[in-house]
C-alpha cells in the first residue's frame, strides 16, 4: 500500500476549501488562548484560584489530535466531501463558534480555557447561561462531531467525541467542585451528576 503524496493533499478539489477551513479554526484556537491569557492575568490579580491543572494537559492533546485528524484522515483514507454531510456539518461548526464567542461575551475576563474562579463574584445567570448550565461544551461536543464530518472523517469525528465525553466528565466535575467551594453552588442539592455535559 502506497501513501497518497503531498501534493495529493490539495489535488481533490473539496480538500483545497476544507484545509481552509481547519486554518480558520487552528487561528480561532489560538485568538482563544491570547484570550484567556489576558482572562488569567485578570483573574488572578483578583484572588483567583485555578482548579484541575492536572486534566488541561489532556485537553489541549486531544483539542489539537481533533485538528490533526481533520486533515490526516480525508488525506490517507480519501474521505470524500459528501454534500448531504458536509454542509450540515459546516452549518453546525458555524453555530458552534457563534455560541462559543457568545459565551466568551457573556462571561468577559471570566472566560477561560482553564478553570479559574475569582472569591465574591456571583454566578453568571445571562446569556446562553440562562437556558444551559455549560454552554461552552455544548459548542465544543458540537464541533468536534461536525468538523470532521464536513469531509466525511468519521473516525476522527468518533474518536474525539468518545474521549471527549471522558474528559468532559473530569472537567465539569471539577468546574462544579471549584464553583462549591467557594460557594456559588450548593452541595449536593444543586451540583449536577458530572458525567452529564450540558
Amino acid at each position: 500500500m502506497t501513501l497518497p503524496s503531498l501534493t495529493s493533499l490539495t489535488s481533490t478539489p473539496s480538500l483545497t476549501p476544507y484545509l481552509l477551513l481547519i486554518c480558520l479554526v487552528v487561528a480561532e484556537r489560538f485568538a482563544e488562548l491570547l484570550t484567556a491569557r489576558r482572562h488569567t492575568a485578570w483573574s488572578l490579580a483578583r484572588g483567583g484560584r485555578e482548579y484541575g491543572r492536572g486534566h488541561y494537559p489532556a485537553m489541549v492533546a486531544l483539542h489539537t489530535a481533533l485538528l490533526v485528524g481533520c486533515v490526516v484522515e480525508p488525506w490517507l483514507a480519501g474521505r470524500p466531501f459528501v454534500p448531504l454531510l458536509g454542509w450540515p456539518a459546516l452549518a453546525v461548526v458555524v453555530a458552534a463558534q457563534g455560541l462559543r464567542w457568545w459565551c466568551v461575551a457573556t462571561l468577559g475576563p471570566r472566560w477561560n480555557t482553564r478553570v479559574l474562579v475569582v472569591p465574591g463574584l456571583p454566578l453568571v445567570e445571562r446569556g446562553p447561561y440562562r437556558v444551559l448550565r455549560h454552554p461552552n461544551y455544548v459548542a465544543v461536543v458540537a464541533e468536534g462531531a461536525a468538523l470532521p464530518l464536513v469531509h466525511s472523517a468519521w473516525m476522527t469525528a468518533l474518536g474525539f467525541t468518545v474521549l471527549n465525553l471522558v474528559l468532559l466528565r473530569v472537567r465539569i466535575g471539577c468546574e462544579d467542585a471549584a464553583l462549591t467551594d467557594v460557594g456559588r453552588l450548593r452541595a449536593p442539592a444543586s451540583v449536577p451528576s458530572a458525567g452529564a455535559p450540558s
